[in-house]
């Protein structure tokens, strides 16, 4: 699986390529999809560009995408969307439109409350196990561990991506059995995707995760991103 993460917490000043508006994250959608995406990972937008949980704003998000897609399409939680984690919750369970999953970042306060009560709405949850973070040793005892849809290793290390990312994996262990992505970020994005593919683990790429093409030139879209990350990942090799 290579699932497009169309614009995480950028903004305008990240340039015109990052979709904010619930229609050119649409666009931005079937475009990736086209390219070869089989998933979608989305941040919806207040009208200023802000990550928000607003229900009013994730179903105007989510509605707008599916009309153009028909491959499943997750939202984020994280914390900078909704600091407070009552809050955050309450958000959460206002939903009048439910993702199919939702990523859900396990160093950050109550993300074992938020997780449960996605799985309780028939939510699918990613956990997210940031590199540097306690999360995976969260992780390894929670209850709910096998109850996840899968498990974002998440490295945030730029400097040695690849070192990181072993050492996560190795930290995450069997994971309780669920799936694996991972994904690296900005320096990091390119060598954990090539990473990902030569240990057969999905992974994911989009402007959130690197505004930048593997020879150094700005990318123009999430489409090309991830035409170029299924070369990177060396599909057309593991798919002949």
């Amino acid at each position: 699986m290579v699932q497009v993460c169309l614009n995480g917490p950028r903004g305008a000043a990240d340039g015109t390529a990052v979709p904010l508006t619930p229609e050119s994250m649409a666009q931005a959608a079937a475009e990736a999809v086209a390219a070869g995406a089989t998933d979608i990972h989305v941040h919806p937008k207040t009208p200023c560009g802000r990550d928000s949980l607003s229900p009013r704003v994730v179903a105007a998000t989510l509605e707008a995408i599916r009309a153009r897609v028909s491959v499943p399409v997750g939202v984020t939680t994280g914390a900078w969307a909704e600091p407070d984690p009552a809050a955050r919750l309450a958000r959460v369970r206002g939903w009048t439109v439910l993702p199919d999953h939702a990523s859900v970042n396990w160093h950050e306060e109550g993300a074992e409350s938020l997780a449960e009560a996605l799985i309780d709405l028939g939510v699918g949850v990613e956990a997210g196990i940031w590199s540097g973070t306690d999360a995976a040793a969260r992780f390894a005892v929670s209850p709910l561990g096998p109850k996840v849809l899968r498990v974002l290793a998440e490295v945030t290390d730029p400097d040695a991506p690849e070192t990181s990312a072993r050492t996560l994996l190795a930290e995450l262990g069997p994971a309780h059995g669920r799936p694996v992505l991972l994904h690296g970020e900005d320096g990091g994005a390119w060598p954990v995707l090539r990473l990902a593919g030569r240990l057969g683990l999905a992974t994911r790429v989009g402007l959130e995760d690197t505004l930048i093409l593997p020879d150094g030139q700005r990318a123009v879209s999430n489409a090309q991103l991830v035409t170029e990350g299924l070369v990177q990942y060396g599909w057309a090799r593991r798919s002949s």
